[in-house]
C-alpha cells in the first residue's frame, strides 16, 4: 500500500510538471470537414467500437477529427483509441493521446483508462500510475476498470504483492471488486507459485458475495494440476460442478494432464468419455497430452491407437502430437519407426518444426549415429529452420561422446558464428570433455571466456574445472579455485566436495580430506555414499584401518553401502595373511 501511494505521489508531481509545459491547444485555423465525412463518422460511432480496414485508416480519421470545429465528443475519441488497442498498437495510442493534449481536447476517465491499459501492456506500470494521478488531479474518480487494469499491469510485471495492496486500497475506497479483478489476482498468484494464497482469495471472494466463474476455477485447477496436487484439483472440480458451473475444455484438459501424470489410464478414458457426454469434445490438446504421457511411459502402441482415434474423430493431430510420437520411439531407440512417423507427418501436410528435428537428432545421438544426426541438422538448415541452442548442445554432446572432440569444437564455433548464443549447458559439455581428455589449457581458456561473457558460471562449471585440475595432477590449483568459490558467491555442493576429497586422498593428504569432510555438515551439505567411500578408500590404501572401520560404521548407520572399489579393497585386505584376525572379522561384515 505504501509503495502504491508513493508511486501515485511521484506520478502526480510529474504529471503537474508535464501539464504546465504542454501546448495551449489549437488556434482558430482549423480545417473544415466535409459533411460526408461527418456522416460516415457518425455511422461508425453507433457501435461501441470502431472498425477500420487498416491502421492508416484509423489514424487518418483521428487526424481529421482533431481538426474538426467544433471537435467531436470525447466519447468519439475514446472509441477510436479503443479500436486501436484492439489491434495491440499501444504505443500508437500513447502518441495519439499526446496529440489530443496538444489540441486541448480534455480526457475523461474512459480515455485515461485506455492510457492506463496501454502503459500496462507496454510493461510501464509506473507511467500507468501517473495516469491514475492525472484522474485524481482532474477531480474525477477512478472506476473499477481503472483499478482492474492497474492490478493486471502489476500482475503482468510479477508485482503480486503490490497488486494485492492496491486491491485492499480499492475495497477501502468503497469499490466492490468484480469477478474480473478476482480472476486477475488469482491468475497472478497462481503464476507466481502462490496457489494456496489464490485458494484463500477464492474463499474471500465467496464471502464477499462475488460468485467465481469457470475462469477462476479453471485457473486454480490448472495451477493445482501443475503443482501435482491432483486431489485438491479434483475436489475443486467437484465443487464447481456442485455449484452448477459448467467446465470448459481448458479445465478438462488440466484434469486430463493431471491423470496422465498419475498414470491413471482407466480414469483418463472415463474423463474423456464424460467430456463427450457433456458436449465438451476433446481437442488436439486433450489427446496430445494423452499421447505424450503414454509415450513417456513407453506405451507407444497405445499412443498410436489414440492418434488413430483422433483421425476417426475428425481431430487433426498437430506437430506437437507427431513429435510426441517421434519422441516415444526415440526413447525406445526405435529410430526407423520414429522416421516413419516423421515422414507421415510431412505426408499429412503438417510441417515439422525445430523441436521435431531436435527430437530425432537426440534419438540418433543416443544410439551414436552421428552421421544421421548431422544429416538431419543440415536438412533443418535446408528447410530454412534455424537450429536453436538445444540443437547445438545435443550435437556437441553427441560428438564429444563418440570421441569427435575437434568436430564438437568446430560446431561450437559455427554456433557462435551463426549468432546462436551458447548457454551454460553448452559450456558444461565442452569443459567436461576437454578436462576428461587432458586438454586442461583449453578448458581454462574456455572458463575465462565464460567469465568474460554475460553468463554467470555456476557451481557445476567450477566443479568440472576442479575435477579437471585434480585429474591433471594440478592439486594446488584445484585447492585455490575451491577456496575462492565463496568470493564468487558460490557454495560447493556434494559433487564438488567429493571431487576435492578424492584429489586429496589420492595425494595421501588424509587429514586435509577429513577436515573437508567435517566442513560439509557445517556448510549444510550432507555427505553421500560417494563421500564416505572415497575417504574410506583413502584410509584403507594408506593402512589407516581403524579410521576406515570408524567411517564404515558411520556409513552403514546412515544407510549407505560399500561400492565396488571399496569392496575390492576390503577383499584384498582379507586375503592378506599378515592382517590381524580380529580386524579381519570386523572387515568381513562390510564385505557381505
Amino acid at each position: 500500500m505504501v509503495a502504491i501511494m508513493k508511486m501515485i505521489r511521484r506520478a502526480s508531481s510529474s504529471s503537474s510538471s508535464s501539464s504546465s509545459s504542454s501546448s495551449p491547444g489549437p488556434g482558430t485555423g482549423m480545417l473544415s470537414i466535409p459533411s460526408p465525412f461527418l456522416s460516415l463518422l457518425h455511422n461508425r460511432f453507433r457501435s461501441k467500437y470502431l472498425h477500420f480496414n487498416t491502421l492508416d485508416d484509423a489514424l487518418s480519421s483521428f487526424n481529421r477529427m482533431l481538426h474538426m470545429h467544433p471537435p467531436p465528443s470525447i466519447v468519439d475519441f475514446a472509441k477510436i483509441l479503443t479500436s486501436i488497442t484492439k489491434v495491440k498498437r499501444y504505443s500508437t495510442v500513447l502518441s495519439l493521446s499526446r496529440k489530443m493534449d496538444s489540441f486541448g481536447i480534455p480526457h475523461n476517465v474512459y480515455t485515461l483508462n485506455v492510457l492506463i491499459n496501454s502503459f500496462c501492456h507496454l510493461n510501464r506500470v509506473n507511467f500507468a500510475f501517473s495516469v491514475l494521478a492525472k484522474i485524481l488531479k482532474l477531480g474525477c474518480q477512478p472506476d473499477t476498470a481503472s483499478f482492474t487494469t492497474l492490478i493486471k499491469g502489476l500482475c503482468l510485471e510479477g508485482q503480486i504483492g503490490e497488486a494485492l495492496h492496491l486491491f485492499d486500497k480499492m475495497i477501502w475506497e468503497g469499490f466492490q471488486p468484480d469477478v474480473v479483478i478476482y480472476a486477475t489476482l488469482i491468475n497472478g498468484l497462481c503464476k507466481t507459485g502462490h496457489t494456496s494464497a489464490a485458494i484463500r482469495l477464492l474463499r474471500s471472494m465467496e464471502k464477499g458475495n462475488c460468485q467465481p466463474d469457470v475462469v477462476v476455477y479453471g485457473t486454480l485447477i490448472h495451477s493445482l494440476c501443475k503443482d501435482r496436487q491432483q486431489t485438491q484439483a479434483f475436489n475443486l472440480f467437484s465443487e464447481m460442478i456442485t455449484k452448477g458451473i459448467s467446465p470448459n475444455i481448458v479445465t478438462c484438459n488440466s484434469l486430463v494432464y493431471a491423470l496422465c501424470n498419475l498414470g491413471e489410464w482407466k480414469h483418463v478414458n472415463t474423463l474423456l468419455n464424460e467430456m463427450v457426454d457433456s458436449k465438451i469434445m476433446p481437442n488436439a490438446i486433450s489427446l496430445t497430452t494423452v499421447v505424450d504421457a503414454l509415450c513417456k511411459e513407453g506405451m507407444v502402441a497405445q499412443a498410436h491407437d489414440v492418434v488413430d482415434m483422433m483421425f476417426q474423430s475428425g481431430v487433426e493431430p498437430d506437430v506437437v502430437t507427431y513429435t510426441a510420437l517421434i519422441d516415444g520411439h526415440c526413447l525406445r531407440s526405435e529410430m526407423d519407426e520414429a522416421v516413419k512417423v516423421f515422414d507421415m507427418m510431412v505426408h499429412k501436410g503438417c510441417a515439422p518444426n525445430v523441436f521435431s528435428y531436435n527430437t530425432l537428432i537426440n534419438g540418433y545421438c543416443k544410439i551414436e549415429r552421428m552421421d544421421k544426426a548431422m544429416y538431419l541438422f543440415e536438412e533443418m538448415c535446408r528447410q530454412k529452420l534455424i537450429p536453436n541452442t538445444v540443437t547445438y548442445n545435443t550435437l556437441i554432446h553427441g560428438l564429444c561422446h563418440v570421441g569427435r572432440l575437434q568436430d564438437a569444437i568446430a560446431l561450437f564455433r559455427e554456433m557462435v558464428a551463426c549468432g546462436q548464443i551458447p548457454d551454460l549447458v553448452t559450456y558444461r559439455i565442452l569443459l567436461d570433455y576437454l578436462c576428461k581428455n587432458c586438454h586442461l589449457d583449453k578448458a581454462m581458456a574456455l572458463l575465462k571466456a565464460i567469465e568474460g561473457s554475460n553468463l554467470d558460471p555456476d557451481i557445476q562449471i567450477y566443479t568440472i574445472v576442479i575435477d579437471g585440475m585434480c585429474r591433471a595432477g594440478e592439486l594446488e590449483d584445484a585447492r585455490d579455485l575451491f577456496s575462492n568459490l565463496s568470493s564468487k558467491g558460490l557454495k560447493p555442493n556434494v559433487w564438488t566436495y567429493n571431487i576435492m576429497t578424492h584429489g586429496l586422498c589420492k595425494r595421501g593428504l588424509l587429514d586435509e580430506a577429513t577436515k573437508l569432510f567435517m566442513e560439509m555438515d557445517e556448510n549444510a551439505c550432507s555427505a553421500d555414499g560417494c563421500t564416505y567411500n572415497t575417504i574410506t578408500q583413502g584410509f584403507l590404501r594408506n593402512n589407516e584401518t581403524s579410521r576406515a572401520i570408524q567411517l564404515l560404521e558411520e556409513m552403514l548407520a546412515r544407510g549407505f553401502s560399500c561400492d565396488v572399489s571399496t569392496t575390492t579393497l576390503l577383499v584384498g585386505m582379507l586375503s592378506d595373511d599378515g592382517l590381524d584376525q580380529s580386524v579381519k572379522q570386523i572387515l568381513c561384515k562390510y564385505v557381505q
